[in-house]
């Protein structure tokens, strides 16, 4: 028999389900999960989304979340060991990687059966997210185009939620740009605190590529980049609110980017810039929304 002692998500005994499901939350990025779903659920109310389709989006969503972040750590179970990540829970033991291998597959089959009674469009839409998501995870972060899948799959997020209302709407190019330049600049900050981690277990996406400064630079633009065509492309001329939300939007972006210069090793970058996509949301809600869903 093969020793197991040195397998990812080995313990001295089965874990408790306490710490078992504690393990699968972490295990599942929780905070961006939360943020995306929360985003997606905050967008679906604004464009006066029915009661049952909100809940649809919320359950869609945060089920396709969750295959990702449990794909994530699944997939790098052995990278995660291999340079000593003890906050990954499959590293720590308190989840098996056999155990988020499951649970991501789970999470997949009922993102799609709960976007079924949204329609054939929506659910396309949907399984872009998610397809995007394991794309990624499966090895396109080791590739100059390691931006891609974020780009394509923030982007589709907020076409799922217009496809998903009732009638033919159809979601205005600048709201897909927005979430398509909101995923680029998450996915520069999220990977700037690990680019040492990364390198030294062989993925070299593009921040990988470019350097730890460059990086830096590009995350912030690229969000400031989105706030701008959030506050500046819908219809009318901007509202004194919605340039207000603007400016913090902008702020935060640079906060980001300085704090990952500052900072090296430092998480704090990320949650910004899920702030950054918050306060993005926040001006399009005091916009009005106007534009944002159209008919053909």
């Amino acid at each position: 028999m093969a020793d197991t002692s040195t397998e990812p998500g080995h313990a001295s005994g089965p874990p408790h389900a306490g710490r078992r499901l504690v393990a699968l939350l972490l295990a599942s990025h929780l905070g961006p999960t939360v943020v995306v779903t929360s985003l997606c659920t905050a967008l679906a109310v604004a464009v006066g989304a029915p009661a049952g389709t909100v809940l649809l989006v919320l359950g869609t969503v945060l089920a396709g979340q969750l295959s990702i972040g449990w794909s994530n750590d699944w997939l790098d179970a052995a990278r995660d060991l291999a340079v000593g990540r003890t906050d990954k829970p499959v590293v720590s033991g308190g989840v098996t990687a056999a155990g988020l291998r499951t649970a991501a597959l789970v999470a997949v089959a009922a993102s799609v059966v709960l976007s079924v009674p949204t329609g054939a469009a929506p659910v396309v839409a949907h399984l872009v997210v998610v397809a995007m998501g394991w794309a990624y995870n499966l090895g396109l972060k080791s590739s100059a185009v390691s931006w891609l899948p974020y780009a394509v799959a923030f982007g589709a997020l907020p076409t799922f939620v217009v496809l998903a209302l009732p009638g033919d709407a159809r979601p205005a190019v600048w709201l897909v740009a927005v979430g398509a330049l909101l995923g680029v600049g998450a996915h520069l900050a999220n990977v700037l605190p690990d680019l040492d981690d990364d390198a030294a277990t062989g993925v070299r996406g593009l921040p990988h590529r470019m350097g730890r400064r460059a990086t830096a630079v590009l995350a912030p633009a690229t969000l400031a980049v989105a706030v701008g065509v959030a506050v500046v492309d819908p219809p009318g001329p901007p509202r004194g609110a919605t340039v207000v939300v603007g400016v913090l939007a902008v702020a935060v972006a640079c906060a980001a980017g300085v704090t990952a210069v500052v900072r090296p090793r430092s998480r704090a970058p990320f949650p910004l810039v899920m702030l950054v996509a918050a306060l993005c949301v926040g001006a399009l809600v005091t916009t009005g929304l106007e534009g944002a869903v159209g008919h053909p």
